[in-house]
């Protein structure tokens, strides 16, 4: 049997792979604009905010269209146009895969373990496209723990996929809009969890508190 031994430090050359999630309306399909070369995979009636930008978009409508999406990116030479693979939002990508097994299925619990095992597999294929940065955006989920505390995190229709959604990413960034001390609305990129928000940047490269530039994130995390 033949074993291949590699090396952590050739990693970076796989791309960053990062998880973003926020409230609607705080700018994290915006945020695809500052992302280096991006593609993006649209599930979402709102990329009119990237309008000025020109960036290319493939719609995820269906289950046929995520799965001919992924094969062109991980496959076709035309992607290698492109330096980031966008979806957004990977909250609306698994509401479009549970409509199309509601459909399927009378049962709801069979429709929810299928999109959960689906989704699962695309965010894995996705993350692990070689070569590429890969970007997801998701909704923001306000829960209540049993001790009363508010906590906030990424957002999926079924609770199982929302908790289990951070742990396939080694970035996962919280993108928080805020006043400062002169009011001025200000939108940072919380890098650290603190409690209440989840976020963890096992790169250590980052700061807690960092611009929401997604091509500074990324060369400063691959440098």
């Amino acid at each position: 049997m033949s074993i291949q031994i590699n090396n952590t430090k050739h990693l970076q050359n796989n791309g960053v792979k990062v998880l973003v999630y926020a409230q609607a309306g705080a700018g994290k399909t915006t945020l695809i604009a500052s992302a280096p070369a991006p593609i993006v995979l649209s599930a979402e009636a709102g990329l009119l905010s990237l309008r000025d930008y020109e960036i290319p978009y493939i719609e995820i409508r269906n289950m046929d269209d995520l799965a001919e999406a992924y094969s062109w990116a991980a496959e076709s030479e035309e992607a290698t146009a492109f330096k980031t693979v966008c979806l957004d939002s990977i909250s609306e990508i698994a509401e479009v895969v549970l409509a199309s097994e509601k459909k399927k299925n009378k049962d709801p619990r069979a429709a929810y373990g299928i999109m959960q095992e689906t989704i699962q597999d695309y965010v894995r294929k996705f993350r692990d496209l070689s070569g590429m940065h890969v970007y997801f955006s998701a909704k923001l989920e306000k829960v209540q723990d049993e001790m009363g505390r508010i906590l906030y995190g990424p957002s999926m229709p079924g609770n199982k996929t929302g908790q289990l959604l951070p742990y396939y990413f080694d970035e996962v960034l919280a993108l928080r809009v805020e006043h400062n001390e002169n009011n001025e609305t200000v939108r940072m990129l919380q890098c650290e969890g603190d409690g209440t928000w989840l976020a963890k940047d096992r790169s250590g490269k980052l700061d807690k508190w960092m611009e929401p530039d997604l091509s500074g994130i990324m060369q400063r995390i691959i440098a």
